[in-house]
């Protein structure tokens, strides 16, 4: 049975916009994946480093037939079609990031994967998206994304004109 899940995205390098726009396409290409709706697109500061260029951000909405894990493995493989590098430096400036923000209600924490995303409540980046996306979203072990919404400051976000 397929599942809902959300997709946080974002990009400061090589064309950013770019990046986050030709994901939303690929997602939908993913093997037994559907692109049911996306986000706009939003511009925030880095977290972490400075020294970096802003960020373009948004949330991809999916609905899969892939476990959560096989899903993992597909987005991993399109950060890395992107020129994704991977280090140790958390926080570090990157062409593609693609994060499962949400698989259903499904709560899973093992050493790969943590869903719903552990800093999901904290982040007016991927927040103001996926509330633009399903304000009556209920997230496992976090409530509703309208609770969510109205407890985080959106800071310098910017919701950037389409």
């Amino acid at each position: 049975m397929p599942k809902d899940a959300y997709i946080g995205i974002g990009s400061n390098l090589n064309n950013p916009k770019q990046q986050v726009t030709t994901a939303f396409e690929e997602l939908g290409l993913i093997k037994n994946t559907r692109l049911i709706d996306q986000s706009s697109l939003y511009s925030s500061s880095p977290l972490g480093p400075t020294d970096q260029p802003d960020y373009i951000n948004a949330v991809a909405w999916i609905e899969t037939d892939l476990s959560a894990s096989e899903l993992l493995l597909e987005l991993q493989s399109l950060e890395n079609r992107h020129g994704r590098i991977r280090s140790a430096v958390r926080w570090q400036a990157r062409s593609l990031d693609l994060d499962i923000l949400v698989y259903s209600d499904s709560v899973i924490n093992n050493k790969t994967l943590t869903v719903p995303h552990s800093e999901l409540s904290q982040r007016n980046f991927v927040l103001y998206p996926l509330y633009e996306l399903s304000p009556s979203l209920s997230i496992s072990g976090l409530g509703l994304v309208s609770q969510l919404v109205a407890n985080c400051d959106k800071g310098d976000l910017v919701k950037l004109s389409t």
